[in-house]
């Protein structure tokens, strides 16, 4: 599992987790997308928003691995701002290519995505 060096753990001020530590020994949590309704709390909206915010500021519209990256996290913006970038992508896989699709995120999250491509 590669770990993304210098990329925010979790948010801060809070508990929202954007990395794990280690491997899941029971094995890889599977990416899903997850329904965003529009009655979320403020809060996960503000994790969903730094969460991009931090995807954007370390990997832009490039290609990633998911390596360490949270699953539960990845999950709330997959499928819409975060796509799969490999074809056939494994969702259960650390080692899966993911990309940010900039137009989608910057109708979603405005302020996460401000200026051009790091």
């Amino acid at each position: 599992m590669l770990k993304h060096r210098g990329f925010p753990g979790r948010l801060p001020g809070t508990d929202f987790q954007f990395t794990i530590r280690r491997p899941n020994p029971k094995g890889v949590t599977p990416i899903t997308e997850r329904a965003r309704y529009a009655d979320r709390r403020p809060a996960d909206k503000r994790a969903d928003a730094g969460f991009l915010a931090a995807l954007w500021a370390h990997f832009g519209e490039a290609p990633f691995e998911r390596g360490n990256l949270d699953a539960g996290r990845l999950s709330w913006l997959f499928g819409r701002e975060v796509v799969p970038a490999e074809d056939p992508f494994d969702p259960a896989s650390y080692d899966a290519l993911l990309r940010i699709d900039a137009a989608r995120a910057r109708a979603s999250f405005p302020d996460a995505i401000a200026g051009p491509n790091p």
